[in-house]
């Protein structure tokens, strides 16, 4: 007859065999997505590397490669959730929340001013055109959401009224002032941001006058 300490064993054999398992299946992508881009806003993309990510998620480098196939791949889908959710899952809100263009033009107007969410998308957004300084495929990611964002800008001068050429103009300079904003967010109060933000609006939809 077998011993209580032999029968045991293969079960704490097989549950140190599920452990790794159970924390690769517990810990998502997005999980490892969260913390690279904390760790790329706080530290920059050079420390963005799977030993670090993998020490402070508390789990082992193979776990990284349980949804990853290396780095690149991982820094690929950073860019991705950040383009998701900064361009196209927010252009899609500000679509649904109203049809009035005029409503559409004060909602992106206010983006900056969001409290806490628009500071730390602000964060992000800073150190994504830091490393786009450095990196073609971050660069490329950067673009695009430049140029889909000012589409959507275009799209709302259009339902203003104003033509294609001007209406493209018009989202340039709008999105410009947007970007200033949340680069200079610490010019000017509250009130001094507000009575801005009304300026702008006033001289953005202004039709100009002459030839």
């Amino acid at each position: 007859m077998s011993s209580p300490t032999a029968r045991t064993a293969p079960r704490k054999r097989r549950r140190a065999a599920a452990a790794p398992a159970a924390a690769r299946a517990s810990l998502t992508p997005e999980a490892w997505i969260e913390a690279a881009t904390a760790v790329l806003v706080d530290e920059g993309i050079d420390r963005v590397r799977v030993d670090v990510l993998a020490g402070q998620l508390g789990v082992t480098r193979g776990s990284f490669y349980w949804h990853f196939r290396d780095r690149e791949d991982l820094l690929r889908r950073v860019l991705r959730a950040w383009s998701e959710r900064a361009t196209e899952q927010l252009t899609r809100r500000l679509e649904s929340a109203s049809a009035s263009p005029r409503a559409q033009l004060r909602d992106v107007m206010s983006l900056p001013f969001r409290g806490r969410a628009a500071a730390r998308a602000a964060r992000i957004e800073l150190a994504i055109r830091a490393w786009a300084r450095r990196d073609d495929i971050a660069r490329q990611a950067v673009d695009e959401a430049d140029a889909s964002r000012i589409a959507y800008h275009t799209q709302v001068f259009g339902g203003l009224g104003f033509a294609a050429e001007e209406a493209a103009m018009r989202a340039f300079l709008l999105y410009s002032y947007e970007v200033a904003e949340s680069l200079l967010n610490r010019q000017g109060s509250a009130a001094q941001k507000q009575a801005r933000s009304a300026f702008v609006e006033r001289l953005i939809v202004q039709p100009l006058g002459g030839p």
